[in-house]
């Protein structure tokens, strides 16, 4: 089978081969020293016979070029007399990309082929950052090739005739496909990716001739990533796998001394003069964090510990401004920075081959995020990727040993796609009703050939064409929901207010209200979230980009501020920095466990550790995979129980509401709640009634919709989740640049219309979608279901320690965390350890 298929695969290079725009690529590589992979050859001649796909292979093995340099020697082949010649040719080459970052990476690696090759072609970036004479250029003469992020290409199509800029369009490229599926970003790209195809195919007359390709990185559904992109072309599309295995050397940074009662957060920072010395030896080192907030404290403590760093150190997050960002990145593409402390804004692609060394700090949370950041350094073929591991607390050692086994089994996550995103489609046909307007019987079929939106009813469609028309039944009476007109049958926005609206707030990202930063003196520092700042009091220093800034005072929704020599300030946080564990890390944290006081030889992290199971072996229990432990121990505080699902934080949120329901109806009874992505806390004032004769009817799957909605304020969740729903379904206006509605205005006008919704039009589409995300993103209920299913299964421990035990210590710390300042909950955790005898 194997030596059929390889014959199979050489017998379509040999096609190849044959052709002019192939000699001519190969002669560039050959020029520049290097050698095509087989990947990109077999690429390159699906693309030749206009085939579609994904290409997966590691980070750093020319991905990239596997696609644009098809689509050069597709372009050669058709002008083997002209092509070095030939300018002005229309846009050839569509390169969706997620982040704005790589847009300009990736078209300087381009235009060094395009100019050493001979080439007139042109490359085009149209983002957010785009100048707008920039973007007037590109719409008078298109370049062949237009690197664009998802809203920046629906607001293409917002264009009047649009459909002429896509005519003569060959290739379609999602660059970092992996990231976007299971986004509604991704689902805006479904929806663009149809309506390109709806255009090709209208001008053909036939199926169309568009080659669609994705580039992605390994997760766990590659065939339902490639199946979801290539829907609308109805064709089946081949994977094009990189057989290419990257060296990743993982090693994880031991604590000098392990404590047996650890805490999160504390670790890490103490650690810091193990981590100087990787830095110094390396080139260059990218230090991931995981919190905005933490990758502040991290560059304030490296340059205190080695001032030495100090011009060769940077700090790079979403919140820091534009311009500083991009400087940091050029600097780490041209190897003058030492290190750079980085949160998830350079996970993806950006080529810095200087990166010699990356270091993880604290869990990454996923065995793809750990896999895509270690791939951030050896970042060129053949390299060794070189990744620490820095516990923020001692269990996090276990994580350590869990990735690098995960890592060995190529167990990696999978991406699962959206359906039915009721906002973005309203946001969608709000889009084309402002360019050209659209014909239901035709738009519907296209909506229906993505993979989101493939069930989309009859009924459904017609609530979501009387919504954008009338408001649906229960905004019918007011005008301002009325935007799209019907004319003969096509549905068009006539208004030049509703149009300019739409335009200004497309795209799927809802974040808090960002507030500028700027000096008294000029320039901008960065943004931060409007909840921050409104905290704050004048004379208040605060960390960002790295500098202690004084608050002086805001105007014109702009935070003015000034230098600070303070010693001491405020770490901003921001909303949603918790990520909570995958699956995948989950099932092998547990199979570690197994393994607990036999750890193989190579696993020096469960070595070390050993000390610290024996002691919660002593005390309580330690799990083994297919077991729950249960601890009920009796403090000063009340009556605890804690429970160690090892599923993440947001299912553990779930357990506990849906679990102290239960309990509550048993008994009258009242509960504080903790967790972490261990497990889970519940705390009373009475005994706690839970044990072997009713603890598996406790922790059952039966019921468990109805009892999550019982046990949480699920209206309270869904109304807040409206929110984002309405916003991007055009029911709430965000307000004109730099006069942006605060975030309170905007969820009172949220709830406002989510209870009219409730009340008079309870099967609104939107309204329903709300609920359903609650459910599957907030709650996880199918992963709960899963745990639940699995404890059914197995088999449930109950122990009953005389007092707190390594396992249980982090989730009790957490749970004060509220009540002390930073000083004074540090304090009290080294009391608490010396009772506990460390």
């Amino acid at each position: 089978m194997f030596l059929a298929c390889a014959a199979t695969i050489n017998t379509i290079l040999l096609d190849l081969k044959h052709t002019i725009g192939y000699r001519i690529i190969s002669d560039w590589f050959r020029e520049k020293n290097h050698e095509a992979f087989q990947f990109q050859e077999e690429t390159w001649q699906h693309i030749l016979r206009h085939e579609s796909g994904l290409v997966n292979a590691p980070t750093g093995c020319g991905k990239t070029f596997s696609v644009f340099l098809g689509a050069l020697i597709v372009f050669i082949n058709n002008n083997s007399d002209s092509y070095k010649s030939k300018s002005k040719n229309n846009l050839q080459l569509l390169w969706i990309s997620p982040l704005r970052a790589l847009a300009k990476d990736i078209g300087r690696a381009m235009e060094e082929v395009i100019r050493e090759v001979g080439m007139k072609w042109k490359i085009g970036i149209r983002n957010g950052d785009t100048e707008l004479k920039e973007r007037e250029k590109q719409n008078r003469q298109m370049p062949e090739v237009l690197i664009i992020t998802p809203e920046s290409l629906h607001l293409l199509m917002a264009r009047k005739n649009y459909a002429d800029t896509f005519r003569t369009l060959k290739i379609i490229a999602v660059d970092e496909w992996h990231e976007l599926l299971g986004s509604k970003r991704g689902v805006q790209v479904e929806l663009a990716v149809s309506r390109i195809v709806g255009i090709n195919v209208a001008d053909t007359h036939s199926i169309s001739s568009l080659s669609i390709w994705g580039i992605s990185a390994t997760i766990g559904n590659l065939e339902e990533a490639k199946k979801v992109l290539l829907a609308p072309l109805r064709r089946e599309g081949i994977i094009v796998r990189a057989l290419i295995n990257k060296n990743i050397q993982i090693e994880s940074i031991i604590p000098d001394e392990i404590e047996n009662y650890p805490w999160a957060g504390h670790l890490g920072l103490r650690l810091i003069n193990k981590v100087i010395p990787i830095i110094q030896k390396s080139r260059t080192t990218l230090i991931f964090i995981n919190t905005r907030g933490m990758s502040e404290t991290w560059y304030q403590l490296l340059l205190k510990n080695a001032p030495d760093l100090a011009g060769a150190l940077a700090l790079h997050h979403g919140s820091i401004d534009m311009d500083l960002r991009i400087w940091v990145e050029e600097a780490l593409h041209a190897g003058k920075l030492k290190a750079v402390v980085a949160t998830a804004s350079l996970d993806l692609g950006v080529d810095f081959r200087p990166v010699e060394t990356v270091i993880q700090v604290g869990s990454p949370k996923g065995v793809a995020r750990f896999l895509q950041r270690a791939g951030r350094s050896g970042h060129q073929p053949g390299e060794v990727s070189k990744i620490y591991f820095l516990p923020t607390h001692s269990l996090e050692l276990v994580e350590a040993a869990a990735l690098k086994t995960a890592m060995e089994m190529n167990f990696i996550e999978s991406r699962q796609p959206m359906m039915l995103c009721f906002d973005v489609l309203v946001q969608y046909l709000s889009t084309l009703a402002i360019s050209d307007g659209f014909y239901p019987e035709t738009t519907l079929q296209e909506i229906r050939s993505t993979h989101c939106y493939g069930d989309i009813t009859d009924h459904e469609w017609q609530k979501i064409l009387h919504f954008i028309c009338e408001g649906g039944s229960a905004l019918q009476q007011y005008d301002e929901f009325r935007k799209v007109e019907v004319i003969n049958g096509l549905f068009k926005i006539n208004s030049r207010r509703v149009a300019m609206r739409h335009r200004l707030h497309i795209g799927t990202i809802v974040s808090d209200s960002m507030m500028k930063v700027r000096m008294m003196t000029g320039g901008y520092v960065g943004v931060i979230e409007e909840y921050f700042i409104s905290k704050l009091q004048a004379g208040d220093v605060f960390t960002l980009a790295g500098r202690k800034l004084e608050f002086v005072m805001i105007k014109d929704m702009t935070a003015l501020v000034r230098k600070s020599q303070a010693k001491k300030s405020i770490i901003p946080s921001w909303q949603g920095g918790r990520m909570p564990l995958s699956a995948n890390l989950g099932i092998m944290l547990r199979r570690k466990l197994n393994s607990a006081f036999t750890p193989h030889k190579k696993e020096i992290e469960l070595e070390v550790l050993k000390p610290l199971f024996e002691l919660q072996q002593n005390l309580s229990h330690v799990p083994s995979e297919n077991e729950l432990l249960i601890e009920q121990i009796e403090t000063p505080d009340g009556f605890h129980l804690f429970a160690y699902p090892f599923e993440g934080r947001l299912v553990h949120e779930a357990m506990a509401a849906v679990l102290a329901y239960r309990i509550s109806r048993i008994i009258p009874i009242t509960f504080s709640f903790a967790m972490n992505d261990y497990g889970f806390e519940l705390l009373s004032d009475q005994p706690i009634p839970l044990d072997d004769t009713n603890a598996y009817d406790l922790l059952s799957p039966q019921n468990l919709s109805m009892d999550i909605q019982r046990s949480v304020n699920s209206a309270e969740m869904a109304k807040r989740k409206f929110r984002d729903i309405a916003v991007i379904g055009g029911l709430i206006f965000q307000g004109y640049p730099g006069e942006y509605k605060k975030q309170r205005h905007l969820q009172s006008s949220a709830s406002l219309l989510f209870n009219v919704f409730s009340e008079y039009e309870p099967d609104n589409l939107l309204l329903r979608q709300a609920y359903h995300e609650v459910m599957e993103q907030q709650m996880e209920e199918a992963r709960l279901r899963n745990m639940l299913e699995r404890v059914r299964d197995g088999k449930i421990i109950i122990t009953f320690p005389q007092k707190l035990t390594p396992f249980c210590f982090p989730l009790k710390v957490d749970s004060m965390r509220e009540n002390f300042s930073s000083e004074q909950l540090e304090d009290r955790i080294h009391k608490m350890q010396n009772q506990l005898g460390r």
